[in-house]
């Protein structure tokens, strides 16, 4: 049995080390504890995600749903309900279930790594060093950078939190002219105001007068006056954070493999940070499964694992994008004008086309393992899906090319049925 090593038990290692789990596998996790307090937003989809992945005592620990507030382009309007996590309480879940599941954690930060292609040594703080087989580099933006990759304009958000007088819970996104600002509060009069602005263009003052300025700023928005009443600021503290949305080169090897912010960071108005780095951990498992017991099939591997990362993440790159687009009240002002244009010109949802779907063979995750098998591309899909609530897509669609609708569906079940019809008619299929 092979010696797997994760670094980082944030969401992304937390998840690959309850799948290796799941999958037989004994696992040491090595982390640091978070170094600042945060709140962190997110969705009824982020939570379904995370209990998918396992994470049930991170969840325990409870998210405040508040109505967020969205002031964009002049427009203010009230959008989705939004879930505020404690990232302490949160983080303190995530270890609760590495426990129960069986995982060693060791409490430390990694001081270096040194890789070879027989093994790792990690050498960690206070500890003795580890060697592994194989390691998981899931220490998020922290990660040592592989190569130049792909970078997109250079941000940082700027986090502010005081504590205020108490009152209800609840959440807000303001477009400024500089960039952008997400705003919460918690029933205790905790408060969260993070600055997102450009590195190039932002006339930031130096470090001991960034607080007076964060204020000034606040105050100079009659949402946030509002948002937050008014009220005395006590214990004001501020924290800087790279935002830059970046992809890693490679994120994969024969005896390594980066999962979450570590293979590909986001730009935060793209959506949670939280669910983009589920959406590359989740397959982690897998991927390592077949590098460990079926090397012959490593150049697969490590095919799929790279074109999804690359994938997600110009899906979610493109998304932030048309976010940026509709801010229009300052064009030429340099924080909007470079997000409106990157990564590229392409559309981020592809209009459904039923007559330009086709048949490939491509990597799929089949029985723990990456294995090929014949898939439908769709425009918004080139990676392909193989099959729809367990029905095979490519066999239906050649059925559908001779047979009616009815007949290709009939030996579905109801359900089945159901849901097949649904997948269609969305890539404009018409009976």
């Amino acid at each position: 049995m092979k010696t797997l090593v994760i670094l980082g038990a944030g969401p992304a290692g937390a998840a690959t080390a309850l799948g290796l789990r799941r999958l037989g596998y004994p696992v040491t996790l090595v982390s640091e504890w978070r170094r600042f307090a945060a709140l962190e937003g997110v969705s009824l989809r982020v939570l379904e995600a995370l209990r998918g992945a396992g994470l049930e005592q991170a969840l325990a620990q409870g998210a405040l749903a508040s109505q967020r507030q969205v002031s964009w382009n002049g427009q203010q309007h009230a959008q989705n309900i939004e879930y505020l996590l404690d990232r302490p309480s949160f983080d303190r879940g995530l270890r609760e279930d590495l426990r129960r599941a069986g995982v060693e954690v060791i409490e430390g930060r990694v001081l270096n790594v040194r890789s070879s292609a027989t093994g790792h040594r990690i050498e960690i703080q206070g500890c003795e060093p580890l060697q592994a087989d194989f390691l998981i580099e899931a220490r998020g933006r922290q990660a040592p950078a592989l190569g130049k990759g792909l970078r997109g304009p250079a941000t940082v958000s700027l986090l502010n939190r005081w504590q205020g007088a108490p009152g209800s819970t609840a959440s807000a996104v303001e477009s400024l002219e500089q960039g952008w600002a997400w705003m919460a509060r918690r029933a205790d009069g905790q408060c969260y105001w993070q600055w997102t602005v450009d590195v190039a263009s932002a006339t930031l003052p130096a470090k001991a007068l960034l607080l007076d300025y964060c204020r000034q700023q606040r105050a100079a928005s009659a949402l946030a006056r509002a948002f937050f009443a008014d009220t005395v600021q006590l214990d004001l503290q501020l924290h800087a954070r790279s935002s830059t949305a970046i992809l890693s080169s490679q994120v994969c090897g024969d005896n390594w493999i980066r999962v979450g912010d570590a293979a590909m960071a986001v730009d935060p108005l793209s959506g949670n940070g939280i669910f983009q780095s589920l959406s590359s951990a989740l397959q982690a498992p897998v991927v390592i499964n077949t590098l460990l017991r079926k090397p012959e099939r490593a150049a697969l591997a490590q095919g799929f694992h790279q074109r999804r990362v690359e994938q997600l993440f110009l899906r979610f790159a493109r998304i932030g994008r048309d976010f940026y687009a509709d801010e229009q009240r300052w064009p030429q002002q340099p924080f909007w004008q470079a997000r409106r244009q990157w990564p590229d010109t392409f559309v981020a949802h592809a209009e459904a086309d039923f007559s330009a779907l086709r048949i490939e063979r491509a990597p799929v995750l089949k029985d723990g393992f990456v294995d090929e098998a014949e898939v439908v591309i769709t425009a918004d899909q080139p990676l392909g899906i193989w099959h729809v609530h367990g029905v095979e897509l490519a066999p239906l669609l050649r059925r559908l090319a001779s047979q009616p609708a009815a007949q290709a569906l009939a030996e579905l079940t109801a359900e089945q049925g159901t849901m097949v019809r649904r997948w269609l008619l969305a890539q404009g299929y018409q009976p």
